[in-house]
């Protein structure tokens, strides 16, 4: 199988934000409904590596954590946590993944090149060093094509009904999840969800997103502000935007700013406000209730 790999160079010439629109903006483009999925998998998953007081994991968990590969967490039923990820997706019409992972995951690469499967495909995209998440999609430009793609993380379990959401939209599209639904429905720590990136939208259409906002931004946004979870629909402009950006102070190529140039450059995108909740697979002590959550939930891939 041919991988594809991410070729980026870690320094970029700074761009012109009013520069001409790379997609959508100079004519209507119909888009058919999106089938595609890329998952980013390629993450240390340092906060996984850290051993955890009182959490007892059996030996394939305590193994795929001690790796840091999240996604290859068992649930009930012995099926990794991505096995339950790709099954939901596909039973909202995605049948085609790519999963973007690291050169030392072969790990994910035997697993899913072993295993039978009657309704969906998986390749690889190969980010050769952890950049961030812009270089992790840009990693996955050839398999993406003329097409749309959806991008998800691969330690967080979205609401299959939400993501068939994203298909609504005309062309890119982000889901916002209602705040006060994050707390209700989800395994996060109210404490984290505070810390998350909320959108702000403007007739429906994503305006900024605001990362790490402070309390008191936290406080006027109240209990319905749209939390980001890293759930996009993206028209091929994003790969432009991923190539067009600088390091973050962080020191990676964060999809945020890919995002945000997009909208800078008058590229549509739709923010869908859904009132639902994520799983997330961060941290050991996140395994029971992610496992709790999904319980025996078949798999089919």
């Amino acid at each position: 199988m041919t991988d594809e790999t991410s070729t980026r160079q870690t320094t970029t010439a700074p761009q012109d934000d009013s520069a001409a629109p790379q997609d959508d903006t100079t004519a209507p483009h119909e888009y058919s409904a999106p089938h595609k999925a890329v998952i980013m998998a390629r993450g240390l998953g340092t906060r996984m590596r850290r051993a955890a007081e009182g959490i007892e994991l059996d030996d394939g968990q305590a193994s795929a954590a001690a790796a840091g590969v999240k996604a290859m967490i068992s649930m009930e039923g012995g099926r990794p946590f991505l096995d339950h990820v790709i099954s939901a997706l596909a039973d909202v019409g995605y049948d085609e993944f790519c999963l973007v992972i690291g050169p030392e995951h072969q790990m994910i690469r035997d697993y899913y090149d072993g295993l039978a499967k009657t309704r969906v495909s998986v390749s690889y995209a190969v980010q050769a060093e952890p950049l961030g998440t812009a270089d992790a999609v840009a990693a996955a430009e050839s398999f993406a094509g003329p097409d749309r793609v959806l991008v998800v993380n691969s330690d967080n379990f979205y609401p299959p009904k939400a993501v068939a959401r994203l298909a609504e939209a005309p062309a890119s599209a982000t889901l916002g999840f209602v705040k006060h639904s994050m707390i209700a429905e989800s395994n996060i720590d109210p404490d984290r969800i505070a810390a998350f990136a909320l959108l702000s939208t403007d007739d429906g259409q994503l305006a900024e997103i605001v990362e790490k906002p402070s309390a008191e931004v936290v406080e006027a946004a109240g209990e319905d502000a749209l939390v980001s979870m890293n759930c996009f629909l993206f028209t091929p402009a994003v790969f432009a935007a991923c190539r067009s950006i600088e390091k973050s102070p962080r020191g990676e190529f964060e999809i945020v700013d890919a995002v945000r140039r997009m909208v800078a450059q008058g590229n549509r995108f739709d923010v869908i406000a859904v009132e639902a909740g994520v799983l997330d697979m961060s941290s050991r002590g996140d395994i029971a209730s992610v496992e709790a959550a999904l319980g025996a939930a078949e798999v089919v891939l």
